[in-house]
């Protein structure tokens, strides 16, 4: 747990923005300013030391008081027959103030990492998955099969804390990593090996590999520039081991019905437990997604993409995505929630837009209302959960910043209508 080892000095402080939840950063506070002592990496340096910006909220790009922001904000939805709620890149909190505020309006709630998102949550929904988590993730696995993605561009500290060390049940030393598809900036030190074909092969290559998993008579020599016998020699291992994992972010897998490609890899996890052990690792968790859709579950029986037009929750996939409904001129107010990245604005549109934002957000054109948002686990405390859905992380706060939290104006914009 975080604890403020002396005036301004942090230790074990939790990162909201990596997606695995590293919880052993050292940093350091000096008034506004942060800096990441130990532990940092390409993704929470960043996230932690961006400079304070401008904390005024303004109307029509005009610094005004926040109650006047916020009057304006409950003006515009007040008048709109269906306003989208949009990015929610928020803490547990803010999500159930959202969820709260688009049941009084009757608005759409969609995440902005939905679409990725949607190629798991579909595939969950049709025919199940056998998943596990980052600490049998630690403690089993001998055998980890990477799909798709490189894992350390997106993770950047996910085989330091959860591969390359000794676990309670498997040695650093007997553990492999096979990256199928996309081969890795950099390889991993430990044994490993590439096999390394197109995005736009990937859906043979997995089906490929499912099918020799299951001994199927197959007379091809390759699939997808891989050699069969490679993939033979995967399907072996896999059988094999005694705790494989096959992962894969969703984010990378980006062509039209990826999630058939996701259905089949949890589709071969569940054929190798019939011999053996197997599961998948869904790896995702950045911008809130996981956190949205959680909370959304809990609150609705439904993740986001979900309405409450007619007065209860109604979920679709594909009807309910906010970036389709902006294009179809289907709602006629954005909400825009994003306090964890300055660089995550709202799409281009042409719609009264009220933006709450991480400090510092610029724009192209200055929405309607924007109003500068404190960062979870920086200027308040709050909750976010891990990409693997079995940890709410507890988040800290580090400094005074004057900011308010998302949650605090989502519920006097509500208090306002």
């Amino acid at each position: 747990m975080a604890k403020e080892i002396e005036p301004g000095l942090w230790e074990h402080v939790p990162s909201p923005f990596c997606g695995i939840g590293a919880d052993d950063l050292k940093i350091r506070v000096r008034g506004d300013r942060l800096e990441v002592l130990e532990n940092g990496d390409d993704v929470t340096l960043p996230a932690f030391e961006e400079p304070l910006g401008e904390k005024q909220p303004s109307v029509a790009g005009k610094p005004v008081p926040l109650a006047e922001a916020v009057a304006q904000a409950a003006k515009i939805l007040k008048t709109s027959d269906l306003p989208l709620i949009g990015g929610l890149a928020t803490d547990v909190a803010g999500m159930r103030a959202a969820l709260s505020l688009a049941d009084r309006l009757g608005a759409v709630v969609d995440n902005m990492n939905s679409a990725a998102a949607m190629r798991n949550i579909l595939v969950l929904q049709d025919s199940g998955w056998m998943t596990t988590t980052l600490a049998e993730v630690r403690n089993r696995c001998d055998l980890l099969v990477v799909v798709g993605v490189d894992v350390e561009t997106l993770f950047p500290r996910f085989f330091e804390r959860h591969l390359w060390l000794d676990g309670m049940f498997a040695k650093n030393s007997a553990r492999k990593v096979i990256y199928l598809g996309k081969a890795p900036a950099e390889k991993p030190t430990n044994d490993s090996q590439v096999l390394a074909c197109a995005d736009e092969h990937l859906p043979a290559v997995v089906g490929m590999l499912r099918a020799l998993i299951n001994d199927r008579p197959i007379q091809a020599e390759t699939v997808g520039g891989v050699a069969v016998g490679e993939l033979r020699s995967l399907a072996d291992q896999l059988k094999k081991a005694r705790y494989g994992v096959i992962t894969w972010a969703a984010a990378a897998l980006d062509w039209p019905q990826a999630e058939l490609t996701v259905q089949i890899l949890c589709e071969t996890v569940k054929d190798l437990n019939q011999t053996t052990r197997c599961s998948g690792l869904p790896l995702g968790g950045k911008e809130g997604d996981q956190t949205a859709n959680q909370v959304c579950g809990w609150q609705t029986g439904y993740p986001v993409r979900t309405r409450f037009s007619r007065g209860y929750p109604e979920y679709d996939p594909y009807l309910n995505a906010g970036d389709v409904l902006i294009e179809t001129g289907e709602v006629d107010a954005l909400l825009w929630v994003s306090a964890y990245n300055t660089r995550r604005t709202p799409p281009k549109n042409g719609l009264p837009t009220i933006v709450l934002g991480r400090c510092g957000m610029t724009f192209e054109q200055s929405p309607d209302v924007y109003i500068p948002v404190g960062v979870p686990g920086i200027d308040h405390a709050g909750h976010t959960y891990r990409m693997d859905n079995v940890v709410a992380v507890r988040l800290f706060k580090l400094r005074e910043a004057g900011l308010p939290s998302t949650s605090q104006v989502l519920q006097a914009i509500q208090e306002a209508l």
